[in-house]
């Protein structure tokens, strides 16, 4: 009898301590943060999704009478977002690539992505970061459609001591993926880092032309560079290279600008699959691992990490 009484009792202190959250309330909330989502950088389809998915997840669920709305909005927004990231994963670069080389060499990693958004600095700095960790790499170019993208890989490779294999502007560019392979397969070498054209990501050329090297030297790693000032871009971007080629991991670059985050969770979303280093600035050691909470203390506008000592 008295456990009864004692369970009318918590169900009578619920009923007037709580409340459900209606729709009406929640919607000028969701509106709200779907503005700062996009003015985060947050692609439009991805910001409504988060909404979507919190408000179906909230809506009639019983709360503290006089909590804040919205800081309960907040709070499950950051959990989804946490989500997209956990649900694609982490990828420990190096280790994975130093597990690798011990069944097969060279370890195979293709970048891809629009001209712009930093692929050839990106290579520079991972061939930076390789070598101090001791491993041995060649980098090929077979971006041999832009004007000057032989010479600028060219001067990061003198001033890193790494060896470029190029052909000449028109060359095929498989051919040239090819050859650093195969040099790097008689010299033992440990990886080899292929840059490619960017143009469009609509350009059906291209992508036959990123198919191309696939098939000649089956990478195993293909890398998504994207500059984290695009925005929406960056989301069709990954969306259209993951659809036709297919990646394995992003970086995202220009994070040491203004930027408040929302391209990552863009990105990640497109392609599931995670970011793995985020470039902070122009200097070869201006690459960091990624770091989930420091998205979102960038998009929910919280102290976050700054970049002016990272080595």
């Amino acid at each position: 009898m008295f456990d009864k009484l004692r369970n009318v009792l918590k169900d009578f202190v619920k009923a007037v301590s709580t409340k459900k959250l209606n729709r009406r309330e929640f919607q000028n909330i969701a509106d709200e943060f779907l503005l700062e989502l996009v003015s985060a950088d947050v692609a439009f389809p991805v910001a409504e999704y988060l909404l979507e998915s919190v408000t179906d997840s909230l809506l009639n669920e019983r709360v503290e009478r006089f909590s804040d709305p919205e800081n309960i909005v907040k709070e499950k927004l950051k959990e989804k977002i946490i989500n997209i990231f956990r649900e694609a994963g982490e990828i420990d670069f190096i280790n994975l690539i130093k597990r690798k080389i011990l069944e097969k060499k060279p370890f195979v990693v293709l970048f891809l992505g629009p001209n712009g958004h930093g692929k050839t600095t990106t290579i520079a700095k991972i061939a930076n970061l390789l070598k101090k960790e001791g491993l041995s790499v060649v980098i090929a170019c077979s971006d041999t459609f832009r004007a000057g993208a032989i010479e600028q890989l060219e001067y990061h490779c003198e001033r890193l001591g790494v060896k470029l294999i190029k052909h000449t502007y028109g060359a095929d560019p498989a051919a040239v993926a090819y050859d650093a392979v195969e040099y790097a397969k008689k010299r033992d070498l440990d990886v080899v880092l292929i840059d490619t054209a960017g143009r469009l990501q609509t350009d059906k050329n291209l992508m036959d032309e990123m198919r191309k090297i696939v098939r000649v030297v089956n990478p195993d790693f293909k890398v998504f560079v994207g500059d984290a000032l695009t925005g929406n871009d960056a989301f069709n971007q990954a969306a259209k290279f993951n659809e036709e080629i297919g990646i394995d991991g992003s970086v995202l670059t220009k994070v040491d600008t203004d930027v408040k985050g929302g391209t990552a969770i863009s990105i990640v979303y497109a392609t599931k699959k995670p970011i793995v280093f985020l470039g902070v600035g122009q200097d070869y050691n201006d690459i960091i691992p990624f770091d989930i909470e420091w998205i979102i203390n960038r998009i929910f506008g919280d102290e976050c990490e700054t970049f002016s000592n990272v080595n």
